[in-house]
């Protein structure tokens, strides 16, 4: 019988460099991913278009934390082929029983609209998926999430490839040495998850 992934080995990943996948035409097998180079949005320089600034301005979107983290994980895996497997949804089901993933969700009068979910250790947080089922409500909850890291006193937001949808918001590569550096960093700082409250926003 196959070894099933534990909380603990992604844990131990992340704070080297590492995340799990699951390969859907080798039958979800588990295998560990460490881009060279590798994707980040540079807090400091996030960026938001102005009609998504216009947007989030007017709050046609609740943004809330951690209320919903499995079913925005299962919508995240929603789709025709996904490295998410069962297997891996799973662990990071427990790691937020366990207090360390988290999900941002966006909702739409009263219902989950979009969001995505990530893991955070120290000052970092490794953003995984996301998802919408209303147009530009991941980017609000992507918007507030940033606000509540700056706020917070994190130093990382780790995306792993910066793909041109994220580009938008200031997302870049940097090479795996550096990547390294701003890690090791931030798993020494211990910020504050979710500090403001929804009037601070």
């Amino acid at each position: 019988m196959e070894a099933r992934l534990t909380p603990e080995e992604v844990l131990q990943g992340y704070v080297v460099g590492v995340f799990p996948m699951a390969r859907p035409e080798e039958g979800d097998a588990i295998y560990w991913v460490r881009p060279n180079p590798r994707g980040i949005i540079p807090l400091d320089e996030f960026h938001v278009p102005g009609n998504l600034a216009k947007l989030v301005q007017r709050r046609e979107f609740e943004v809330r934390t951690d209320q919903a983290f499995e079913e925005v994980v299962a919508a995240c895996a929603d789709r025709e082929s996904t490295w998410l497997s069962p297997e891996i949804q799973r662990v990071f089901c427990s790691l937020h029983e366990m207090g360390f993933a988290h999900s941002v969700e966006a909702y739409h009068n009263g219902d989950l609209a979009g969001g995505l979910y990530g893991l955070a250790l120290g000052g970092a947080f490794f953003g995984e998926s996301m998802f919408y089922r209303i147009t530009n409500a991941s980017k609000v909850a992507l918007v507030h999430l940033v606000n509540q890291m700056q706020a917070g006193g994190y130093s990382l937001l780790d995306i792993q490839w910066a793909t041109d949808h994220l580009r938008q918001f200031g997302a870049r590569e940097i090479p795996r040495a550096e990547y390294e550096q701003r890690l090791g960093k931030a798993l020494a700082e211990r910020p504050t998850w979710w500090p403001l409250s929804s009037s601070e926003k």
